[in-house]
């Protein structure tokens, strides 16, 4: 009798655990199809999201109640879409608890984004440093402090940041977070995300990956389209639908180390001619021998002849590698971004005659070459968009936060 008593407990014990696991992951499901409705559609009353997701209007009210409290999404102001006419209250996205932080190590900067779940920028945080001459555990540890601060100041303003995403200027192991290879920082090999000592939980991603990501989301950038980031080095991002490509490994984008001239001069990578060495950075200071960016934007506006010709040998070199990305993916759009959304002015008409040369009559129409809205904060803002979405995803594990 004890035994059979035993074995009809456990057996009623499994199946109330089982029921509880799969109302557990149905009501998961269901709050993240409610946020994504009001995330995708900037506002929608209790009924319309009813209508829209296929749940009972008591369920709707139940979950938005529970996102409600979580400091997911608000209601405010009325529309006459409610039940028989009747005014109801707004559903929409709540910038005032739930934030991310946004981190990049570049070559010349750190730079750190508090955004909000309503995609609002809350804190802007730069710190200019030659990142080249510090050992990574030393940049690592200074983007720490930053990032310490800035939490700091998010509380003081009600902020609770639930994660990190961290962009570097070369290929990321999105499994182990390990950069292999940043040549201009230096860097083989490194341990980025187990040398990342922070009090939240922190992702490692290539930079020119998330700036990409940052221009479709807070750049308004279109569906499909080549980004294309410049500073020191130059890395690119491939959006198509909406979605970003990575490529087999992680490693799809490395445009500044495609040979535009296989006699050219020798690059950090150990190869030769390769874009950086025309339109990265250093490479355009140098060619019109000046001491910074800003310099050299005052010399092209006075029309100064050797800084013009710096952004016309830079712009060359960029539409010959485009041409290749063109013929080999086919994108919509090609979006300069970073220092090359400075400089637009005096380089998307070289780029874009560069490219429509070397396409020649092998396809139709050149894409078209626009700027970033976004500049040098690509990057970081497209690091804070991907906890954005994570949370939008899964807002369940928010709830407990």
């Amino acid at each position: 009798m004890t035994q059979a008593t035993g074995q009809t407990t456990g057996r009623a014990t499994g199946q109330t655990t089982g029921r509880a696991v799969r109302h557990d992951a149905m009501r998961a499901r269901n709050l993240a199809l409610v946020l994504g409705e009001v995330e995708a559609r900037g506002s929608l009353t209790r009924a319309a999201l009813a209508e829209i997701t296929g749940l009972t209007k008591t369920t709707v009210s139940k979950l938005v109640a529970d996102l409600i409290e979580a400091g997911l999404v608000v209601e405010a102001g009325t529309v006459r879409d409610g039940e028989r006419g009747r005014p109801g209250m707004e559903v929409r996205i709540s910038g005032d608890r739930i934030a991310a932080i946004g981190l990049e190590i570049n070559v010349d900067y750190l730079s750190v984004r508090v955004v909000d779940l309503a995609r609002s920028v809350r804190l802007r945080r730069t710190q200019a440093v030659d990142n080249r001459a510090a050992q990574p555990v030393d940049v690592i540890a200074a983007l720490g402090d930053l990032v310490v601060k800035a939490v700091d100041e998010a509380v003081d303003i009600g902020l609770h940041v639930v994660g990190g995403v961290l962009a570097v200027p070369g290929p990321v192991d999105l499994s182990t977070g390990f950069v292999h290879n940043a040549p201009n920082l230096g860097w083989r090999e490194v341990p980025v995300a187990e040398l990342l000592r922070l009090p939240l939980p922190v992702l490692v991603e290539n930079e020119a990956n998330l700036a990409a990501l940052g221009e479709l989301w807070f750049g308004a950038g279109p569906p499909d389209f080549l980004y294309v980031s410049g500073e020191i080095g130059i890395g690119a991002g491939l959006v198509v639908q909406g979605r970003l490509f990575r490529g087999a490994r992680g490693f799809a984008g490395e445009l500044g180390h495609v040979a535009v001239s296989p006699d050219g001069p020798l690059c950090r990578c150990g190869a030769r001619g390769c874009l950086e060495r025309y339109a990265g950075q250093d490479a355009l200071l140098a060619a019109a021998a000046v001491a910074d960016l800003a310099e050299l934007i005052s010399l092209l506006e006075a029309t100064d002849s050797r800084a013009l010709a710096a952004c016309e040998r830079a712009g060359w070199a960029l539409g010959v590698a485009l041409s290749s990305a063109v013929n080999l993916v086919d994108p919509d759009t090609i979006v300069l971004g970073g220092i090359f959304a400075r400089l637009f002015p005096w380089l998307a008409d070289t780029v874009t005659g560069t490219l429509a040369a070397h396409l020649g009559q092998m396809r139709g129409a050149v894409p078209p070459v626009i700027v970033s809205r976004l500049g040098t904060e690509a990057a970081a803002l497209g690091a804070a968009g991907q906890v954005i979405r994570q949370v939008i995803a899964d807002p369940a594990a928010a709830l407990h936060t």
